[in-house]
């Protein structure tokens, strides 16, 4: 494959249904989250989507900065809260790769947390991907779809800036 990325634009209305149909799973399940964790940067704003929906608080653990005091600390909390009782929902904008559900969960488990109290969904879901999630409003598969998915909040990004992005990470489109 060669060639500038696809940049696939995820429409604002689009976006409002991927939330709608992650609330109506969750509603249909009979488990209700005590907070939703927004995860950063991605799971920002459908976090707060999300939250407003299910009229449930919101928190943010920002793991994509990889700044202790905004991802690793947050997640200790976290964990000691799922451990008490508390059930946590984590939502994402993609499970790609599986890394960063991969990532959350060791966090939480190793500090503590309570497994059946955790969960975590995402708008778009890999059917390749390591880790499976509970909720998702999509699923593709990696191998068949090569898109770099564009959502609303990313849209302000320069071209330029989309496809740097695309391209520092190969595998997911196809050039390993």
């Amino acid at each position: 494959m060669s060639g500038a990325p696809n940049l696939a634009y995820v429409g604002h209305d689009e976006f409002v249904a991927d939330v709608e149909a992650i609330a109506r799973r969750v509603e249909a399940d009979g488990w209700m989250p005590g907070f939703i964790v927004g995860v950063g940067r991605g799971g920002l704003a459908p976090g707060v989507y999300l939250s407003h929906r299910l009229d449930v608080p919101m928190l943010s653990v920002d793991h994509s900065s990889r700044v202790f005091g905004f991802a690793d600390a947050l997640l200790i909390n976290l964990a000691r809260r799922s451990a008490a009782g508390e059930q946590l929902l984590f939502i994402d904008d993609i499970n790609d790769s599986g890394g960063t559900i991969h990532y959350l969960r060791e966090a939480l488990a190793r500090e503590g947390a309570a497994a059946g109290a955790v969960r975590f969904a995402t708008l778009i879901d890999n059917s390749r991907s390591s880790e499976r999630v509970d909720y998702a409003s999509r699923v593709i598969d990696r191998a068949e779809n090569r898109d770099w998915f564009v959502f609303p909040w990313e849209a302000m990004a320069s071209r330029a800036t989309l496809v740097e992005e695309a391209e520092s990470v190969p595998e997911r489109l196809g050039r390993e």
